[in-house]
Formats: structure tokens, sequence, C-alpha cells
């Protein structure tokens, strides 16, 4: 967009009465997805109780979704620059709507298995038709880093929202009620959506390449179905031989994609250095942070015996945290620098998880409540100033496209976190010290355990349990560990990848 243009566009931005009102619509679409995320893994001892899943099935029940989601936001946000953002996400908010209603009433570890995945194609229509459409309300730079802090604000709302209303939910019906709370959210965005979002798509969208879109599948799902076959069972020939297909398709994607008059994406936006650097930091930090978010609702209450409610309550610090920071990111990183904001979020992240490598059993609410408050703040920065990156890097009708890149490498890094650093609490857990006849599904999951207990005899129970929550602790203070690590290292590549980047002023 050339500065003789900007002037009247912003102009045209300023003017429109209902920008703020459309915004509305578009956070609730992230509300959906960040509560559905986050009331899964204070369900996961009450599935565990009723579904009785293997360890394995537990965190296919945990990452299938992310798997599925990573494989197809690319070709969905390419998707809903050609047919139309408004159409591809009011569209994708009624699939994930009634889909959550299967998952609500999934009667096996099998059937809830195939439900999340399904789940995970309707989401992936909606994160990156979200980003895009701000991209396209709010030209003006202040607004829309205004508008991506408030976009970010609301998913980590979400994680605050998900956990108290799925805690009460979980305390007075069964779990599948806590995806049955989608529905309500999903009838507000598709009514209230119809009216007030603004459709906008490519000008040139040229035709969606099915190849490109079945190479992305398999190349995304083979890479991390690999590397979650390795971390749990170590290298075998299925594993390396999965790897490799899938690296072999993302090849191939890369090469159709250099080829074709209109790609599914452009990879020429790689070329831009602030842009890679926003990406990769996206990823490895919740590649980082994975380990303490899906494990930290099981050890609240099957390890310090809490309620969900209770459980959901604790984990507040860290949603109100990254709401704070997120409003307040783009001014902060105008005034400094984006690289200070985004490496000083992440640097306090890591330390945040360095110091939760000294949990216990017994750890004061207090300290885990600060700690959390920090991983919230630094979150907050880091994440919306990136976002704030990528949007800005990209011409208006790229928009789709490289907010579906954000969120791939947001839900990529999720599922190779869970899939590594679960693998890790997993590993460690199943070596503990269990009395003689101790059930095998106690070894599989600390959920399994709770559940074994209720058919021991109530002395040997109390040591397999004593034990268990021993074990379970140590395997979540080893993938805390490497959860800080990857982050303090990410924090020293943000400060180098983006050197010299801004975010753009009004005017």
């Amino acid at each position: 967009m050339t500065s003789t243009l900007r002037p009247a566009v912003t102009t045209e931005a300023v003017k429109r009465p209902d920008r703020w009102l459309a915004l509305s619509v578009l956070v609730l679409a992230v509300l959906l997805v960040a509560v559905d995320a986050t009331v899964l893994g204070l369900a996961t001892p009450y599935i565990s109780e009723d579904l009785e899943p293997s360890g394995t099935q537990l965190l296919w029940i945990g990452d299938v979704y992310s798997f599925v989601i990573a494989g197809l936001l690319v070709s969905m946000g390419s998707l809903g620059d050609r047919v139309g953002r408004k159409r591809i996400l009011l569209v994708g908010a009624t699939a994930f709507g009634l889909i959550s209603v299967l998952n609500a009433y999934a009667t096996s570890p099998e059937l809830l298995i195939a439900a999340r995945a399904l789940l995970g194609v309707a989401g992936a229509t909606l994160m990156p038709a979200t980003l895009a459409l701000i991209r396209n309300l709010f030209h003006d730079p202040r607004e829309r880093s205004l508008a991506v802090g408030i976009w970010g604000a609301t998913a980590s709302a979400g994680t605050a929202v998900g956990p108290i209303v799925g805690g009460f939910l979980l305390e007075h019906f069964w779990w599948g009620s806590v995806f049955l709370i989608n529905l309500p959210v999903m009838v507000v965005l598709v009514v209230v959506g119809i009216r007030t979002l603004p459709e906008s798509r490519s000008p040139r969208p040229g035709p969606w390449d099915l190849p490109s879109v079945l190479l992305s599948l398999a190349g995304m799902i083979g890479i991390v179905y690999a590397v979650k076959e390795a971390a749990t069972h170590g290298f075998t020939g299925a594993s390396l031989g999965t790897g490799l297909l899938g690296a072999a398709a993302l090849y191939g994607f890369v090469r159709r994609q250099l080829t074709l008059p209109a790609p599914l994406l452009d990879m020429r936006l790689f070329r831009d250095r602030g842009f890679s650097g926003a990406v990769l930091a996206d990823l490895l930090t919740i590649l980082g942070l994975s380990g303490l978010v899906f494990f930290l609702s099981q050890y609240l209450q099957l390890v310090q015996g809490r309620s969900p409610f209770e459980a959901g309550l604790a984990e507040l610090p860290a949603a109100v945290g990254a709401v704070a920071a997120g409003l307040l990111a783009g001014r902060a990183a105008r005034r400094f620098s984006v690289r200070t904001v985004v490496s000083g979020g992440l640097a306090a992240i890591g330390l945040a998880l360095a110091f939760l490598t000294t949990i216990t059993q017994s750890t004061g609410y207090p300290l885990l409540g600060a700690a959390l408050l920090v991983v919230g703040v630094g979150a907050g920065f880091s994440f919306t100033v990136t976002s704030d990156v990528i949007l800005s890097s990209v011409p208006k009708d790229q928009a789709g496209a490289a907010s579906a890149v954000s969120e791939t490498a947001y839900e990529l890094g999720a599922a190779l976190g869970i899939a590594v650093l679960g693998s890790i609490v997993t590993g460690v857990y199943r070596d503990f010290t269990a009395p003689a006849g101790t059930p095998q599904g106690a070894r599989e999951s600390l959920g399994g355990a709770v559940e074994a207990a209720g058919h021991m005899p109530a002395s040997a129970a109390d040591d397999m349990l004593s034990s268990a929550r021993a074990a379970f602790v140590d395997g979540l203070s080893v993938a805390v560990g490497v959860g800080a690590a990857v982050l303090l290292a990410t924090a020293v590549a943000a400060w180098f990848l983006l050197r010299g980047q801004r975010l753009e002023n009004s005017g």
C-alpha cells in the first residue's frame, strides 16, 4: 500500500462507525476457541473416570484438535481470502457449535478423539478469519494495535472464563456439559455477525488448490505424529517413516507454492525477517508453555485436591496478567521497541517457568499464583506484539494467509509441546513404585491411578496414590524445566531476529 493512499484509507477506517461492534463479534469467535481449549484440561479427570482412556488415548484427546487445526489453518485462511472471510467465519462458527454437541455426548475414547478432530476442522476456519478481518477493519496502525490487543486479551479472558465456568459445570453436571457452553456463544456470534461484519476477500484470489491442501494436511499431521510417537516410544521404524513422509509432503507443498501463479501460501512472506522472527517466536513460546498449560489443571485437582471450580480460579492470575499486558503491548512496543517488548516478555515467562521447577505436592498458592501472573504478563506482551508484526508485514489481500501462518505456529507449537513435554511427564510418571496388585491403568495416567484407587484396599490405595502423585509432580517439574530453557533461548533469538522492527504509526 503506497503512502499516497494511506491517509485516505485511514480516514475511511476512522469514519466507519460500526468497526468496534464488528470487533466484538470477532472476539466472540476467539472466546469460543479459547474456552474450548481450557475446559478440556479441567474435564480430563472426569473423562478418565467415565471413558477410561489409556494414557495414549488421553494424549490424543488433548492434542488431536491441535493436529488437525495445524494441518488445515493455512488452507482455511487461504480459502477465506478466496470465498470471503465473513462467510467462512460464520460457517465455521455454526459447525463449531454443532460439533461441540457431538463432543459432549461422546460415549467412548475413540468417539471423543474423532469429535475433537472434527472440531479442529471447524476451528481452523475461525482464527485466521478473525485476524484477517481485523486487518481489513482497522487500517489505522494504532487502532489496529489496540484491536489486536483486545483480540489477544479476549483469548486470555477465555482461558480464565473457561476454567471458572467449566469448574462450576463440572461440579453440578457431567463432563460433557463443558462443551455445550459453546452453543450460546455461537448463536450470538452468528446472529450479530450476519448484520455487522463486512465481507472481505482477495481481489485476485485464484483457484483453491486441492493438492496443496492435501500436502499441507499430510505434512503437518505426519511431522507432529512422528514427534509424538518418538517422544512416547522412542525412534521406531513407524515414527521415522511417518516423519519422513510428513517432511516429504511439506517439501512438496513448498515447491508447489513456488510454482503456482496464485499459491495457497505466498512463501515470499518469509523473506521478511520480522514476519519470520515473529512466527518462530510464537511457535517456540507455545511449545515451551504447553507442558504447564496441559498438566496444570490435573496438578491442581488430582495432586492438591482442589475442586474444578477452585482449580479454575487458581489459574486466573495468568489470564489477568495476559489481558492487562495485551492492552498495553502496542503502546509499549512503540515507546521502547518491538524486540525489547517481545524478548522481555519471553524472558519473563522463561524465568517464571524456571521458578516452577521447584514445585512440590504442597507448594503454596501465593507462590504458584505469582508465577502464573508473570507468565500471563509475559505472554500478553509477546503474543500481542508478534501478532501485530505479522499482520502489518503483509499486504491487506494476504491477511488471511498471514493470519493462518501465525495461528499455525501457535497450534503446531501446542501439538509439539503436548507431544514432547506431555510424553516427558508420562514417561517419568510411569516409573513410580507401586504396591503389589496395582492395576496397569494406574500407570497410564494420574487420573487412572485415582480411579484405580477406588477399587483397592485403603492402605494399598493410599501408598499407590502417594507414589503416583510424587511421580507426576517430578515429571511436571522436568517438563517445566525444559519449557523454561526453550523460552529463554527463544527470548535471545527474538532479540536478534526482531532487530530494527517497528510498529507502524498513524497517518
